[in-house]
């Protein structure tokens, strides 16, 4: 299945990125703006009820353990479900962020799928946002059922990373 149309245009490598206010699993509103002065990894993903979504947030989980950079994995889940998911597959590496509420990653990043069966819900993508709020990398996977390039993802964040230390 190919990934479907977005309602807008996607934020793209060198581009500032949008406002993203989000809620947390305790239901408390946050923001990305919050995150400003780290390496950010956001995950754009339908539903952390799916199959190939939860293997992502695992495997980010699990690449993300000890990588310096703050993983954030957003949805249009409910707070609940995302925090029942994250306690039963045991990810403590990546934050969650639900869309429910205000809709930016939907609205103003232009990811919520534009028609079909999952009209609504997030596509799948990936940006790495540096330590000023610029995009580095995007990536848009080709089919709405296929993982990122994790190797892609996490090397556009080592290489900020290293950036910052040296």
């Amino acid at each position: 299945m190919a990934q479907p149309s977005t309602i807008g245009k996607l934020p793209a490598v060198g581009d500032i990125a949008p406002q993203l206010r989000f809620v947390r699993q305790d239901r408390s509103n946050a923001e990305l703006f919050e995150l400003r002065g780290q390496v950010v990894l956001l995950l754009s993903v339908p539903s952390l009820d799916t199959s190939t979504c939860a293997t992502e947030a695992r495997m980010f989980n699990k690449l993300a353990a000890g990588l310096g950079a703050q993983v954030l994995v957003m949805s249009m889940d409910l707070p609940f479900a995302m925090k029942r998911f994250c306690e039963t597959e045991g990810i403590a590496n990546i934050h969650t962020g639900s869309d429910f509420r205000f809709r930016d990653l939907s609205e103003k990043w232009g990811a919520a799928i534009a028609e079909g069966p999952l009209q609504g819900v997030h596509c799948r993508a990936v940006w790495v946002i540096d330590l000023e709020g610029v995009i580095r990398y995007h990536e848009l996977t080709a089919e709405l059922a296929s993982e990122p390039d994790y190797d892609a993802a996490l090397q556009a964040v080592k290489s900020l990373l290293e950036r910052v230390s040296s």
